[in-house]
């Protein structure tokens, strides 16, 4: 009995020395080591019961992506460990949760509206602000050197637009990822229990956007200005050369948009600037209607 004991605590200090040893070799040294995982159960007012579920839904799939082949001097892939699964199954669960609540709360909306509704409290842009606001993104374990900068820039864009920009600002989406994966993760550990994922996961949610607070995409509302007046706006699309995009409307320029990261944030740009300044177009299309009107 004595010799099993001590082979087993032989086998448990030999697993602590290869996870410790792996650890080191993956991790760059220049690398501000991760904070500890703890603090996000008081963040989030749940304690796992499982705390490897914790850790997968911190853990970006560049963290444990690699490791080095001493044997063959090459790197080598190591099993998968990230929250992408995770993610998937938060993703489902938010979806479903969110759409319970608006089912029940706005029972005179037509399921166009409870769609849009629904996308605007679970986009990645959502999520992301979610991610910041209640700083989880602090406790993010990965290997992607641009992320930090990015994850900067767009907590300085969204003191621009308090609620929701609309697809105006370039969003994180290891973020929204992040949000997901935690949703997975405390519905694992709770034992598919939705309805403590709710109570967690809610109250992080917050501001929730309502029917007050819903607005309309840039594009769709430029197409139903312009709808209105008998005119379609055309896109120019420019990006790979000066990462912009162009509305023209009767072929005079009325908006532009600019976005280095992605072209469907300048479109969207560009749509809103078409926005802001497409009266005097509209204004000279009624006048127009209305001398004809006067003359007949």
């Amino acid at each position: 009995m004595e010799e099993e004991a001590q082979d087993q605590q032989e086998a448990i200090i030999i697993t602590e020395r290869t996870v410790s040893s792996f650890a080191e070799a993956t991790m760059d040294p220049t690398e501000t080591p991760p904070r500890n995982l703890d603090e996000v159960e008081d963040i989030l007012g749940y304690n796992f019961k499982n705390k490897c579920l914790l850790e997968e839904a911190f853990t970006h799939p560049s963290y444990y992506n690699t490791t080095k082949d001493y044997n063959h001097n090459k790197e080598a892939e190591t099993k998968s460990f990230s929250f992408e699964r995770l993610e998937f199954l938060g993703d489902a669960v938010l979806n479903f949760l969110v759409t319970k609540e608006q089912f029940f709360s706005y029972p005179d909306f037509s399921s166009g509206v409870l769609t849009r509704l629904r996308a605007a409290n679970v986009d990645t842009e959502k999520l992301a602000r979610v991610a910041v606001k209640h700083e989880l993104h602090c406790y993010l374990r990965h290997r992607k050197p641009p992320l930090a900068e990015q994850i900067d820039e767009f907590m300085k864009e969204i003191l621009e637009y308090p609620i929701h920009s609309n697809g105006l600002i370039d969003v994180p989406k290891c973020l929204a990822d992040l949000v997901e994966s935690i949703i997975g993760a405390i519905f694992i550990d709770s034992h598919s229990n939705i309805d403590i994922v709710w109570q967690v996961i809610r109250p992080l949610l917050e501001p929730m956007i309502n029917g007050e607070t819903l607005k309309t995409h840039p594009v769709t509302q430029l197409y139903e200005v312009l709808q209105k007046h008998n005119l379609k706006p055309q896109f120019v699309d420019s990006w790979k050369d000066s990462m912009a995009v162009e509305v023209l409307v009767d072929d005079q320029l009325v908006g532009r948009g600019i976005c280095g990261s992605k072209k469907e944030i300048a479109h969207n740009r560009a749509a809103l600037n078409a926005l802001q300044g497409i009266q005097t177009i509209l204004s000279a299309k009624d006048n127009s209607t209305s001398n004809d009107n006067t003359e007949d």
